[in-house]
């Protein structure tokens, strides 16, 4: 009786990646409450500097009480609103993004649009740009939740771009070529490649030859261009990050046709660690996306009074300063507690100097070379250890054995924790894994000396063959 969009199964939320969480929500870890628990490292979430944030909440309380000069803003603030978005947060909004990306961009207020997070920004986006049965490329491996954003309810479909730890996953013309080939003999008709930049969940910012390689593809195809930059905020060591429009104004692209079709998908929920607020946006230079998007964005607005908070924050510039830095300095430190704690346990990371997370090599650690070694060892660290990391598989990765394991959303000393689990972990994995070698070596070595005497006794010749 219901739509087949409401008994469908593909929003993509039964993989192991949304499964952890369950298992986490059933069992959450507390230092005291319940020590033994699953630690959720999961959530790309940054809690490491909300204390500024709060910090600057409660010395300006006149912006917590919706206040204005000491007067009221309540009322004009709770009356209907346009989906265009209040002008004096847009033009903050665009501030902040330049900021970030070191002012070496600059962003017409025009051209943004609100959603309600990013979620919402990139189906938004996908809807404008693509119909049902057309397909976007995405370089792997990738989000989980873009199978549930960008396929679910547009009808759209993704064809996955392999990337390999050969080269750090790094995007290679080559690469792209094969997916859109492939795309092709599928029949679909390609309209874009979508990319997360600063990486999730490599947590590396793209070279400039990547990005070059992104935009002469997306000429010589005729295709757009979305970069998911949400994580651009979480850059906390060299290289720094190459927003997709940097690249193009590089190449002196600005009155091309190119430029319409690159597309910028941002939000306030990593950098800013706001994720409850579902503050996100679009910023295209294509009128047309910016007009059918902003008509779209009435189904997920950004609330007034949210909008009337974030302007004072992002108005204070010696506040985003100061927080800009400090951040940048608390991950960095958090990523090397985290980096340095699986390399004590003999497990290495992909280098990253961005993101909430780390890339883990943990291919040793399988009894094969399978997803379903893969699957099995996700088990046992989610359900045995008590630590809800998140397998590549779930990110479309070509190579088992990698996880994404989250720092920033943890305490200093639950982490710690976590590190302890991990090593006693390894320890009782190569322990058994020695006793299984020593025993598959005894018994090789038995049935060796038993086939050694076998052979010896049927080359010696028998004394009682003389006597018949």
């Amino acid at each position: 009786m219901l739509s087949s969009k409401a008994s469908c199964n593909s929003h993509g939320q039964d993989s192991s990646y949304f499964l952890g969480w369950q298992l986490y929500e059933n069992n959450p870890f507390h230092e005291v409450e319940n020590p033994t628990g699953i630690i959720q490292m999961g959530l790309a979430e940054n809690q490491l500097s909300f204390d500024l944030v709060e910090s600057w909440l409660r010395k300006n309380p006149d912006v917590m009480e919706l206040k204005k000069g000491g007067e009221s803003v309540f009322r004009e603030l709770a009356f209907f609103q346009d989906y265009h978005g209040l002008p004096t947060f847009k033009n903050e909004l665009v501030e902040y993004m330049a900021k970030i990306r070191g002012n070496k961009v600059k962003f017409d207020p025009n051209n943004l649009v609100l959603a309600a997070g990013a979620t919402s920004a990139n189906e938004t986006l996908i809807f404008c740009l693509a119909d049902p049965g057309e397909a976007i490329l995405l370089p792997t491996p990738y989000y989980p939740g873009f199978d549930r954003d960008l396929k679910w309810r547009t009808g759209v479909e993704i064809v996955p771009v392999h990337c390999w730890s050969s080269n750090g996953f790094r995007i290679t013309m080559f690469a792209l070529e094969e997916a859109y080939e492939r795309a092709q003999k599928l029949n679909l008709k390609v309209k874009g490649v979508l990319i997360t930049n600063p990486s999730n969940p490599l947590g590396t910012t793209m070279t400039k030859e990547e990005l070059d390689h992104l935009i002469t593809f997306a000429v010589a195809k005729n295709i757009h261009v979305i970069s998911d930059e949400v994580f651009s905020g979480t850059v906390f060591d060299s290289p720094g990050f190459i927003s997709i429009l940097e690249a193009a104004m590089d190449r002196n692209l600005e009155n091309t046709d190119v430029w319409s079709r690159i597309h910028i998908v941002y939000s306030l929920s990593k950098d800013l660690g706001l994720p409850g607020f579902r503050v996100g946006m679009i910023y295209s230079n294509n009128k047309t996306v910016v007009g059918a998007s902003t008509k779209m964005s009435s189904f997920g607005l950004v609330s007034s009074q949210t909008q009337y908070l974030l302007t004072n924050v992002l108005a204070s510039k010696r506040f985003t300063s100061k927080y800009m830095k400090e951040n940048q300095k608390r991950l960095k430190k958090r990523k090397e507690m985290l980096v340095s704690g699986l390399k004590k346990s003999g497990i290495e990371c992909l280098k990253s100097n961005a993101g909430l997370f780390c890339w883990v090599d943990m291919r040793h650690l399988l009894s094969s070379n399978t997803l379903e070694a893969e699957t099995k060892l996700w088990n046992q660290m989610v359900c045995d250890v008590g630590l809800n990391i998140s397998p590549g598989s779930s990110f479309h990765c070509s190579e088992p054995g990698w996880f994404r394991v989250c720092f920033a959303n943890m305490s200093r000393g639950t982490l710690q924790v976590a590190m302890r689990r991990i090593k006693d972990f390894v320890e009782r994995s190569n322990f058994m894994g020695r006793i299984k070698m020593n025993y598959q070596q005894n018994m090789s070595s038995l049935s060796r000396k038993l086939l050694s005497n076998w052979v010896r006794k049927l080359s010696s010749p028998d004394p009682n063959e003389h006597e018949r």
